[in-house]
C-alpha cells in the first residue's frame, strides 16, 4: 500500500503532490462507506484519538469526531476552557497527561501558530493540526480541493479566487499551498488592509476588484471576516465591506459564466454572501461539509497506518 511521506499532518506545506493524491483516493473509498446504510468500518479499532481544542470550534470538531467514530477509533474529547490549562498547566504537560492514558493520535486546534509543530517535537504521538492561529488549517484546504475536484473533475489548471479576510485566515494560506501544489491558478481579493504584505511571494495574484476576480475565476472561495482576530478596524463599516466584496445573486447572474461558490463556514449571511447565493445550485458549501468527514477519515486512517 502507498503511504504518506509524513508522520503528522501539521500543514499543507509539508505535503507533496503524491500525498494529496493518496489522501483523495482514500477519501473516495470512505465517501462510499459513509453513504452506505452501515456507515462504520472497523479499520481503527485499536487506535485511541484525543481531540484537544484550545479554541472554539463546532464544524471541525464534529467532523473529526464523526470521522474517528466511523473508523471505530476510541475517542477522547478535551476542551481547554474546562481544563487545568486554566490553572496554568503547560501545553506539553497537558498533552503528556493525555498521552499517558495510551493515546495514539492527537487532533489539536490552538490559537498559537506553530503549536502543532512544537508539540510534534516533544510528544510521542501522531499530531493532526486542526488549525493553529492564523497559520494553517490543512484538512480544510484538502476538503476544499477535494470538493473542487469532485465538481470540476480536476484542480490543475482551474482558476480559483479566495475572497475576504486573507490576512487572518489559516484557511486561505493552506488553500494557497494546496491549490498551487496541484497546479491551479490562484488570485486573492479583498480590501488592501486585509491582504498580507508579501502575498505575491506565494505565487498568487492580487485583485482588488471583485467583479474582475469573479469574471476570471472558475471557483470563488468566500471567507468570512474574522471578527475575533480583528484588533483594529481594517475597513470603515461592514456595510461598506459588503458593497465592495460581498457576493449576491444579482452579481452572480450578471457574470459572463457560471462559477462555483465555496465557503469554509461559518457563514456570515448577508456579509460575504447572501442567503440566495449560499443556498443556490452554484454553491457547494454542503458538499464541502460532507467531504470534510471523508477527507478527515482518510487523513486519520493513513496516519494511523504509520503508528508502530
Amino acid at each position: 500500500m502507498s503511504e504518506l511521506s509524513v508522520k503528522h499532518l501539521l500543514g499543507i506545506k509539508y505535503l507533496n503532490k503524491k500525498d494529496i493524491q493518496l489522501i483523495f483516493e482514500t477519501a473516495d473509498h470512505f465517501k462510499e462507506v459513509i453513504n452506505r446504510s452501515i456507515k462504520k468500518v472497523p479499520s481503527l479499532r485499536d487506535i485511541t484519538i484525543a481531540n484537544i481544542f484550545f479554541e472554539n470550534s463546532t464544524r471541525t470538531k464534529l467532523s473529526f469526531e464523526l470521522a474517528e467514530k466511523r473508523l471505530s477509533a476510541d475517542v477522547l474529547n478535551f476542551s481547554a476552557s474546562q481544563s487545568s490549562v486554566k490553572k496554568g498547566e503547560t501545553l506539553i504537560d497537558t498533552v503528556n497527561n493525555i498521552l499517558s492514558m495510551k493515546v495514539d493520535m492527537v487532533v489539536m486546534r490552538h490559537p498559537n501558530p506553530g503549536a502543532g509543530i512544537f508539540l510534534s517535537k516533544h510528544v510521542n504521538a501522531s499530531i493532526v493540526n486542526a488549525g493553529d492561529g492564523a497559520h494553517e488549517h490543512p484538512t480544510q484546504a484538502l476538503l476544499d480541493s477535494y470538493s473542487i475536484r469532485e465538481k470540476l473533475h480536476d484542480v490543475a489548471g482551474k482558476n480559483v479566487v479566495i475572497v475576504g479576510d486573507i490576512l487572518h485566515s489559516r484557511v486561505a494560506l493552506s488553500n494557497i499551498f494546496a491549490l498551487k501544489l496541484q497546479g491551479a491558478n490562484v488570485k486573492v481579493c479583498g480590501p488592501k488592509t486585509l491582504l498580507p504584505k508579501h502575498i505575491e511571494s506565494l505565487g498568487v495574484e492580487v485583485e482588488t476588484d471583485l467583479r474582475k476576480a469573479l469574471n476570471w475565476c472558475d471557483v470563488a472561495n468566500m471567507l468570512r471576516i474574522q471578527n475575533e482576530r480583528l484588533d483594529i478596524n481594517y475597513f470603515p463599516t461592514t456595510r461598506e465591506y459588503t458593497q465592495q466584496f460581498g457576493v449576491n445573486k444579482a452579481l452572480l447572474d450578471s457574470l459572463d459564466k457560471e462559477i462555483v461558490i465555496m465557503h469554509p463556514g461559518p457563514i456570515n449571511r448577508g456579509v460575504e454572501i447572501t442567503s440566495d447565493v449560499a443556498d443556490s445550485k452554484q454553491s457547494i458549501i454542503l458538499n464541502q461539509v460532507e467531504n470534510g468527514v471523508a477527507i478527515r477519515m482518510a487523513v486519520i486512517y493513513l496516519l494511523a497506518s504509520k503508528i508502530k
